[in-house]
This record gives structure tokens, sequence and C-alpha cells, in this order.
């Protein structure tokens, strides 16, 4: 059996306000061309298909009618489950229509799937967080594990007088009932899979992952993973990984684009399972291209800055312009510099010596309105920009 595993889509996510419509559907053309060229038998999506609970319409017509795709109308399964930032009713909502197209939604953890025909393929049995399926001539048992929040788990209680350790041990446990329930489904004569969405200990963060810890009671020993599952697809972290302790077959996917300038060193990838019962998982990683890279320019000077910004302004780039300097940054030079380049995402000036100027001048003389002007220049190196200010002067009118 080819599988392929991927997660953490986010479709509907921006950076600093820019949409990346553009270069999700580029991931999506190209995931849907490596799964025809592989002829994959199942893709499983380890969660955070959306970037959030209420995904702009555009991200909801992009999945729906990218996992047609993937699954061909039903010629391969597609599993997908729901991360911690999808809404696991929103996700599944369309359930009952997708399984007609071999595609299978899960929502939430101990969620049971109904046998029955999905696409050209069958699901014959099902429990709580499990199915077995039947794809061509091979069987595979999945054991699925949609994000495991303490809300979503509804037995997990953390007390007030409980530590940190405590709560991490609480939280451990139960996830670990969890697989051994699950797990107890397997039997020797099909291939063994795990898709799940969570955060293992010794994994590393790639950048953009939104913090699910509670004093770390949400890390999950990566030994409470089956031992029997010959490959477990994780979701959630956005650096491609594999999971310590478990032998290679316990991996993150991580994210097909970077979201964050934390992940520009990462290769994002796409992961290809062969497998057979019985036997170890071949594995082989899928690199992605780069769509439009984030790229942090450090510059000497203004002068420095401005000349990059016309050099390099044909460039398909997201920039943080990083500029030092020993004055603040003129308003009419931000304009210039984002006139020459676009998608420049932040202008951030390293200046010196200013601090010591500001602990030097007397303040006692000063407006609230100047005061907070000198404060927002030595913070952003910029001066706040008149609507800013009205809004401070309204505020300040309604206090008084």
């Amino acid at each position: 059996m080819k599988i392929l595993h991927t997660a953490d889509w986010h479709l509907g996510k921006s950076l600093e306000g820019i949409s990346r419509y553009e270069e999700q559907k580029a991931f999506m053309e190209d995931f849907i061309q490596m799964v025809m060229e592989e002829q994959a038998d199942l893709v499983l999506i380890a969660g955070d298909v959306y970037d959030s609970v209420n995904p702009p319409a555009w991200a909801e017509n992009l999945l729906y009618d990218g996992l047609k795709r993937i699954s061909g109308d039903g010629e391969r399964m597609v599993v997908v489950i729901a991360g911690n930032h999808d809404s696991p009713d929103r996700l599944t909502a369309a359930a009952p229509l997708a399984g007609k197209h071999g595609i299978i939604l899960c929502g939430l953890p101990g969620q049971t799937i109904p046998v029955g025909t999905y696409g050209a393929h069958q699901v014959t049995e099902s429990a709580p967080g499990y199915i077995r399926v039947h794809i061509g001539e091979e069987e595979a048992q999945i054991l699925l594990l949609p994000y495991p929040s303490e809300k979503r788990l509804n037995e997990v209680l953390f007390s007030s007088e409980m530590g940190e350790a405590e709560r991490a041990e609480s939280y451990g446990r139960k996830v670990k009932e969890l697989f051994e329930t699950m797990s107890g489904y397997y039997t020797e004569d099909a291939i063994h899979l795990v898709v799940a969405h969570l955060f293992t200990m010794g994994s590393e963060e790639g950048g953009s992952e939104r913090n699910i810890q509670l004093g770390g009671s949400y890390l999950v020993d990566g030994s409470y993973l089956p031992k029997e599952a010959q490959y477990i697809a994780l979701g959630h972290i956005h650096k491609p990984q594999k999971v310590p302790g478990t032998e290679g077959k316990a991996r993150y996917s991580g994210s097909p684009i970077h979201y964050h300038k934390n992940e520009i060193a990462h290769d994002k990838k796409v992961i290809l399972v062969e497998v057979e019962t019985g036997k170890e998982a071949v594995i082989t990683e899928k690199k992605i291209p780069v769509y439009k890279p984030i790229q942090i320019w450090n510059m000497p000077s203004i002068t420095a800055a401005l000349e990059e910004c016309e050099k390099r302004k044909d460039e398909n780039s997201y920039v943080y312009l990083e500029i030092q300097t020993d004055r603040y940054i003129r308003e009419d030079e931000i304009k210039e510099m984002k006139s020459r380049k676009k998608d420049i995402l932040s202008i951030m000036p390293v200046i010196e010596n200013i601090e010591e100027e500001w602990k030097a001048e007397d303040t006692s003389e000063l407006s609230m309105a100047e005061m907070f002007r000198r404060f927002y220049e030595k913070e952003k190196g910029i001066s706040p920009d008149e609507e800013l200010m009205e809004l401070l002067f309204s505020l300040i009118g309604e206090e008084e």
C-alpha cells in the first residue's frame, strides 16, 4: 500500500495581513499531481486543514475541491482528522457527501466512523477512534486521534491544586489509555496505521504553531504512541521531523508552506510511505517547492535599505526589513521603500543611542500626547500617524 502523509495546511492563513491563497492553491495543485504520479492508495491528512474555526469561503472551496480531486472521485481513500485550529463540527458537516468520494472526516477523539462504502473502498469495521478499511487488495487498520484537548477528551480534569507535573501526567495518562484501547483492535492480517494531531515530547516547534500547552500538560511522551503501528502520521508541528524513541516510524510531515519567519530554514515536505502487512514501512520524504520565500534583510543604513529595495524590486518574496540607524525612519522613507519593493511586511529600525537620550531628557513638562508620541517613536522607531493620535485624543477626552 502506498500512502501519502501531509498535515497543517492552514487554509485561510495570512501573513501580516496578506493572504496566502495563491501559495496554498499552488501547493494544492502540486500535491494533487504528486498523488497521481505516486499512484497513492491512501492519503492521510493529520489535522489543521484550516487556520481558524471560521475559515473564509475561499478556504473551504479550496479544501472541498482539493479533496475531491485528491480522491480521484473515490478512486483512492482520503482520511482527514481535525487539529486544534479546526472546528470538529464544521469539518465533519460534509461527511455524508465526502464519503461518496472516498473521504473520511473525523472531528473528535473517540468518534465512530460509520461502516460502509467510501468511493471504491470499504470501511469494514469501526469502533471509537478505529477503522478497518479495504483498499484494493489490502486491508489496513487505522487509529484516529483528532486534537485531544482536555475539553474534547471530556474526562481529564485539572484541579487548581495540581502542580505542573501532575497535570502533565494526568493528560498524558489519558492519551496513553486511548491508544492502548484503540490498538487493541489491531490484528495480524492487516496494515497498522495511526493518524493523530498532538505535541510529542522531544519534538521541535517550527515557529508558527499556536502554543497548546498548559504548563506542559499537553505534551505527550513518544513512548505512549502504539508500538504495534507500522507508521504514525502526526500533525501540529510545522517542522518535518521524526519523533524521538519511535525508530523513525512516527513522523511530523510539517506544514507545506513557510507560515512564519522562524520556519524559513526548514525544507517543506510530504511523506511517502510504502508498507505491507507485517513488514517494516519504507519511508521517503518528498520535498515541496517554496512558492514565495520569506526573507529577512539586515541593512546597515537607511540609504542601503532604499538601494536594496530598488535592486530587488522584481523579486517575488515577502520581506522583513531590519535597518541599523542612529535616527528614526521618516514616513516618506518608509513609503519610498514600500513603493520600490512590494510585500515588505515590516520595517524595523535597530536604533543606537536612543535609549540613553530618552533617559537623559526631562519629560516632566510634556503633555500626555507628546509623551505618547515619544514613547511610540522609541518603541517603533517611527512617528505615530495622525489617525492613531486622533484615537488617543478621543480616549483621553472620554477619560476626562
